[in-house]
């Protein structure tokens, strides 16, 4: 039985840039507040959140990493998230399980990408947000400059909740802004008074009538101002700024910091609310979760990993009711149950039994069958179903191969493994290369998961240059016929086969119910009888026939037939998609037609049809956005216009930086992180994801078609 209730857990993800001290924040959380005996270190490798292997010899984190400790009566659940763009989906992934994200922003290095990348994710999730200034004691800080850079950026809600008693090496303590003291410490870089009004203005826009009174008396007092405070977090009206450095040897502001969560940090009933989805089709209704400890249990799992010693860990988020250590776990996905082992509360690597998890608590599940990320898990089929997290598109690939022979088995399991964990990586085989291509976030990434291959499979790969996954589609309608006849002697073959093609691009169509409304419908095929949505490859199979030109028992050959060329392509072997097929009339034989015959006309009608249909390649757009100095601005614009990119935007950052958002086709961009390194001398950075897909410029496309007909050939 849990010694605390509900309204005593608090669930908090430190999240931001690379090089904030994020872990090393955390390593000194657990140990202010008691959770370890020892402080853990980044440096020496003692640290409790980066306990793997790659992480102690980077220095940096590459998981997100689950621990808690108890505080003031308060239960709360830490989770220390990577800073590096590559790992982004560990960290959104994160974002899942909390009420609260603590944006960690260095001093010295300021607001970077992933600090604004983090601080918006959390804002959309509801969350409730908390800004630490950590590294304060670094060289060269404007705290003035750096407070006006975040209120500029985050708005006018980001206040200080304390402030330093000097900055960089003379930074010495922290000062409350609430109840500040009669004279200010030497070295405070603000207007305490000052500050202490902007606080209380976005402390009572969150209370009528506590903003009714500050207006008719001037002030409020301080107990009032505490009391009102997490409502005001909870909101979004305050997000508290606070000032740390969390170095090993000198740790200031840790302990207000720890504080500061305990009492103002909503638990899981002041939290955002979470809803579910009950039933399905006709019948579907949304429910909101009641983070109570009584009703029906409901989790999800926010986060898997695989161990060697222990097998898989389901890391779950219990949401509403609670769950003893071997009760039954029903997967919504799947809809079966499953006895897990017992419940097990994280530290790092460390794991405790524990007899039952309540709403508001994290624990692990070990061994378990089929649970996979977002994963809704409950006590009945009954009960809501959480919505799927969403993660970025992954855009980088290689081709990947054993090294050693006899190793094909075990590298799909051994990387699909690791793609369960880590929802910004893919494992894919291409149909027409026959090769496995993995995709992730970055060049970087891969080389992680290269590395986790070889240390926890004795796995070694050898990569090739990322295949760009181009698409293949139609931009008129066109019809054509196919007549499949064989005779080899016995019982011939077969088919004719009389369709038309349809282009679907820029339609809007995207669910089978906007296809049935916008396109496939009787007032454009008069006697349509059936219509079928392939919603991977965006392709629509219309049976128009009439009179039973084509016997019913051959119609899904006469669809197979078509699917078929859907993967191998008809133009430059990329697969094909935004294309309807429509298949009016036919022949057959009463001896000689088979499924097979009619399989093959349909294929071989449909590739004529495409052809004549002024076929196109789609290329894959990305979004990009470039964060440099302003002085690279002129020299990234230009590199940026040689690579086929329009700048949809572009603008001044504080701190002298400038950011640029565009679209660019993925193919001018595989490689474009080293040569950012190289025009900025490794001070700019970009983030990049998947848009759109677009057609290919017909000079672009005449080399990639000429390539892919050498290839062909070359293997004939």
């Amino acid at each position: 039985m849990a010694n605390y209730k509900v309204d005593d857990i608090r669930t908090v993800a430190l999240v931001g840039h690379e090089v904030a001290g994020k872990t090393s924040l955390a390593d000194a959380l657990l140990f202010k507040g008691k959770a370890v005996d020892r402080r853990g270190s980044v440096e020496d490798g003692s640290s409790v959140s980066d306990y793997d292997e790659e992480e102690k010899k980077h220095k940096y984190s590459i998981d997100s990493t689950v621990m808690h400790l108890d505080y003031q009566g308060k239960r709360i659940y830490l989770l220390d998230t990577p800073g590096k763009p590559d790992f982004m989906g560990q960290a959104l992934g994160s974002l899942v399980a909390v009420e609260t994200a603590v944006i960690v922003v260095s001093a010295t290095g300021g607001i970077q990408v992933n600090t604004r990348r983090m601080f918006s994710e959390a804002g959309k999730r509801g969350l409730a947000r908390f800004l630490v200034l950590n590294r304060l004691d670094g060289d060269n800080i404007d705290f003035a400059q750096l407070l006006k850079n975040l209120r500029d950026t985050f708005g006018k809600s980001c206040v200080l909740v304390n402030a330093p008693a000097g900055v960089g090496p003379s930074f010495s303590g922290v000062v409350s802004v609430l109840n500040p003291p009669a004279s200010p410490p030497a070295g405070c870089p603000v207007n305490l008074a000052d500050e202490r009004s902007k606080l209380i203005d976005a402390i009572v826009e969150s209370d009528e009538a506590l903003m009714e009174k500050y207006l008719n008396e001037g002030d409020i007092g301080s107990a009032e101002l505490v009391a009102a405070l997490p409502k005001a977090v909870a909101a979004g009206t305050l997000v508290p700024i606070l000032c740390t450095s969390a170095k090993k040897d000198k740790d200031i502001g840790v302990q207000e910091l720890l504080d500061a969560i305990a009492q103002f940090a909503p638990s899981p009933k002041a939290g955002a609310q979470h809803k579910g989805t009950k039933g399905s089709g006709d019948k579907a209704a949304e429910a909101t979760l009641q983070a109570t400890d009584s009703g029906e249990f409901v989790g999800q799992v926010f986060k898997t990993l695989s161990d060697k010693f222990v097998g898989t860990l389901s890391f779950i988020r219990v949401f509403q009711g609670k769950i003893a250590g071997e009760a039954p776990l029903f997967n919504l996905r799947v809809g079966k149950s499953a006895r897990s082992s017992g419940l097990q509360i994280m530290q790092g690597k460390t794991q405790k039994p524990v007899t039952e998890a309540i709403a508001g608590d994290i624990v692990a599940v070990a061994k378990v069958e089929d649970l996979k990320i977002g994963d809704t898990i409950a006590a009945s089929a009954q009960a809501p179903k959480l919505p799927q997290p969403v993660y970025p598109t992954p855009m980088f690939g290689l081709a990947v191969e054993p090294k050693s022979r006899g190793d094909e088995q075990k590298i799909s399991q051994s990387l699909q493994k690791i793609a369960d964990e880590d929802h910004t990586f893919k494992v894919t085989r291409d149909t027409q290369t026959k090769e496995m291509v993995i995709t992730g976030m970055s060049q970087l990434h891969l080389d992680i998961v290269q590395k986790r291959l070889k240390g926890r499979f004795d796995l070694e790969v050898v990569t090739k240059e990322p295949k760009i996954p181009y698409r293949e589609t139609i931009t008129v309608e066109a019809a054509a016929e196919h007549r499949h006849k064989k005779q080899t002697g016995g019982r011939g073959q077969f088919g004719e086969v009389h369709l038309r093609v349809h282009p679907l691009k820029d339609t809007g169509i995207n669910t089978e119910e906007e296809l049935l409304e916008k396109f496939a419908n009787k007032s454009k095929f008069e006697k349509m009888r059936s219509a079928h949505w392939d919603a991977e490859h965006h392709f629509c199979f219309i049976d128009h026939i009439v009179g039973g030109s084509i016997p019913n028992q051959f119609i899904p050959a006469v669809e197979k037939g078509c699917k078929e060329l859907l993967e191998s392509g008809a133009l430059a072997g990329y697969r094909i998609q935004d294309v309807a097929v429509e298949v009016h009339f036919g022949k057959d034989h009463p001896v000689d037609s088979s499924e097979q015959a009619f399989k093959t006309a349909g294929r071989m009608a449909f590739k004529k049809a495409f052809l004549a249909a002024r076929p196109v390649l789609l290329e894959p757009i990305v979004n990009i956005e470039v964060t440099v100095p302003s002085k690279y601005t002129g020299a990234i614009l230009g590199d940026l216009n040689t690579k086929r990119c329009r700048i949809e935007n572009q603008d001044s950052l504080p701190g002298d930086l400038a950011v640029i958002q565009g679209r660019a086709p993925l193919a001018e961009m595989t490689r474009y992180a080293a040569q950012l390194g190289s025009i900025t001398q490794g001070q700019g950075s970009y983030t990049m994801e998947f848009s759109h897909y677009d057609i290919v410029p017909g000079n672009v496309q005449q080399q990639i078609v000429s390539k892919a007909k050498l290839a062909h050939d070359e293997e004939e």
